[in-house]
């Protein structure tokens, strides 16, 4: 069974960092990435980064947050630098399997404030 496991999200002050956790079983993952949502607003593409290490990211975050994995351990991390207010949301991990159809899994979401 697929299982992503989210974790380091919280409240921290503009121009801090945090950095984001997402460790998947299961399966194998073409595409893993993170996706975010405030409230009233659609879930947007953050970041992701496919099995052959390309990343790519959100024009918002460019410069400021940064994609990896960890093969061996299957987990993705995101780590997110000079934060703002308009980046506070609840984050979710996502991972794509790409044989047999796209099929998309979710983690549990964790929350993201920026705020002083």
């Amino acid at each position: 069974q697929v299982q992503l496991v989210e974790s380091g999200g919280g409240l921290v002050q503009p121009g801090g960092s945090l950095r984001l956790s997402c460790e998947a079983s299961g399966s194998i993952f073409g595409v893993m990435g993170w996706y975010r949502q405030a409230p009233g607003k659609q879930r947007d593409l953050v970041a992701n980064i496919i099995s052959s290490g390309i990343t790519n990211y959100a024009d918002s975050v460019k410069g400021r947050f940064f994609i990896s994995r960890d093969a061996a351990k299957n987990t993705v991390y995101l780590q997110m630098n000079m934060l703002k207010p308009e980046d506070t949301a609840v984050y979710y991990c996502n991972a794509r399997v790409l044989f047999r159809g796209n099929y998309d899994y979710w983690g549990q979401g964790t929350q993201v404030t920026v705020s002083s």
